[in-house]
């Protein structure tokens, strides 16, 4: 049986950068490959090749489990599947810049539902955190303009994929289950998404990438992105709470602006660096001891000193 490691915050921040810095990586790959095949294709075929990949680097991860290791890692899949679906058909209706802003929401909605849902208190050094995150994303996203029109009814879908990111966010963070197997929790809800994106893809036959340079793309969201990212995530939710992780996992959009100067020569300009140092800033807070260390009780209520008895 896996035992529960004890929280080590810096170890569950590195692994959650790494995360913040994959996932921004794959946000314009996947922009371009939605242009080249179905969605439903590449999620299937991207998440397929992930699930495999965990599964040959550990073929006895999944024996044993509870029944109840196994529903949470098929919620977890169907909270992120959905959606990335939803993500993903949308993107061909938004810019990209306001869809990365939209999604990025999920750092306000992560405390808001922990709030709602869960009780769950966030301290004020934390919520000064998420507000800094979320103006850096701005800064990011739509202070750089909108290159193109707006579609409501894709907007209002990529807000309730950000609610679900978040959910996501929360389940992962406060289940025993997950926590214990975070390993085998990963494969099964990358399994479930491959499989539910499947579904979808199957009926109308699967399209594969069509030159090398696609299938490299493809490569690099399946096994980089997806299998790594998703299993470093798991692992990184151990040591760090849900609203703290939120606003790690935000700093997304500069390593999307740090691939579009480094692969496509954009030039850096002064809303690069207001927007890294707020992320800067709010990355400080959340590490600071007082604002990690004590944060550990987050999404299980506030924690009550014990009366002396007699």
């Amino acid at each position: 049986m896996a035992v529960l490691a004890a929280p080590r915050p810096l170890l569950g921040i590195a692994l959650l950068a790494f995360v913040s810095a994959a996932w921004g990586s794959a946000f314009p790959l996947m922009k371009d490959l939605i242009v080249r095949m179905p969605v439903a294709d590449l999620l299937a075929e991207r998440y397929g090749i992930a699930a495999v990949v965990l599964v040959a680097l550990r073929p006895g991860s999944l024996r044993g489990l509870s029944e109840s290791t196994w529903l949470v890692g098929i919620l977890l899949g169907l909270l992120f599947g959905v959606g990335q679906t939803v993500q993903a058909v949308s993107l061909h209706d938004l810019p990209s810049s306001v869809s990365g802003f939209t999604v990025g929401s999920y750092v306000v909605i992560t405390p808001v539902l922990g709030l709602v849902l869960l009780g769950a208190r966030t301290s004020a050094r934390i919520w000064v955190a998420v507000a800094l995150a979320t103006v850096a994303m701005t800064v990011f996203t739509l202070l750089k303009g909108v290159e193109g029109d707006v579609s409501p009814p894709a907007l209002v879908a990529t807000l309730v994929s950000a609610v679900l990111y978040a959910a996501h966010t929360l389940v992962l963070g406060n289940s025993a289950e997950a926590r214990r197997h975070a390993y085998a929790v990963t494969v099964i809800q990358l399994g479930a998404i491959a499989v539910m994106t499947g579904v979808l893809a199957v009926p109308d036959g699967l399209t594969l990438p069509a030159t090398p340079g696609d299938w490299a793309l493809l490569g690099h969201l399946s096994i980089v992105a997806c299998a790594l990212g998703f299993l470093a995530r798991s692992w990184g939710q151990v040591h760090v709470p849900p609203v703290p992780t939120a606003v790690i996992l935000s700093t997304q959009p500069l390593w999307v602006t740090v691939l579009a100067v480094a692969l496509y020569g954009e030039s850096l300009t002064p809303g690069f660096f207001l927007g890294g140092g707020l992320i800067a800033l709010a990355m400080l807070l959340v590490v600071l001891p007082r604002g990690l260390l004590s944060s550990v009780r987050w999404g299980r209520g506030p924690v009550r000193p014990r009366r002396p008895s007699g």
